[in-house]
């Protein structure tokens, strides 16, 4: 398997909208490995493709301690519902960084696995919440859009001085 490289905000590449998956072959099934082993090493519980330049309806979730209940899910669509929740979340592309956000605390998830099957569940608590952080990146959002522009305006910052840093 191979690592791939993460993108990081301020890169505009993350703001890509990511258009559906419509070829479900072999092709598919390693990206979507590199992507578990990418988000595992890093380490993370979620990515989305858009995260390393793929500009597809994809992403992985694993909120588990083990790093055994990985999810793929190709294409989804969400439909929160519940009561909303805050919680501190932090984001490969915004390395080092951790805000509190307000998410709803269920979602009800349709997608598809790797070979095009229909998937269908409900999520709750950290794996709804990872589940919508990760499809925020397919619409080309990151979490730090639910902040301030004040505090919004500082990571970013931030970010653009240590990218410079280490040029």
């Amino acid at each position: 398997m191979t690592r791939l490289k993460i993108l990081h905000h301020p890169d505009p590449r993350l703001r890509t909208k990511a258009t559906p998956v419509d070829t479900f072959d072999d092709k598919l099934i390693e990206f979507s490995k590199n992507m578990l082993e990418t988000m595992y090493a890093a380490p993370g519980i979620g990515l989305a493709a858009t995260q390393v330049n793929v500009h597809k309806r994809i992403i992985v979730v694993d909120v588990s301690d083990t790093k055994s209940e990985a999810h793929t899910l190709i294409n989804p669509a969400l439909e929160p519902f519940g009561e909303k929740v805050r919680g501190e979340e932090g984001c490969l592309s915004v390395p080092e960084i951790y805000e509190s956000v307000e998410r709803f605390e269920q979602v009800h998830v349709k997608a598809q696995d790797i070979h095009g099957e229909p998937l269908e569940f409900t999520a709750n608590g950290m794996l709804s919440i990872c589940i919508q952080h990760e499809c925020d990146h397919l619409e080309g959002k990151l979490f730090v859009d639910y902040l301030s522009s004040l505090k919004r305006g500082r990571i970013t910052k931030k970010l653009r001085d240590q990218a410079k840093s280490f040029v």
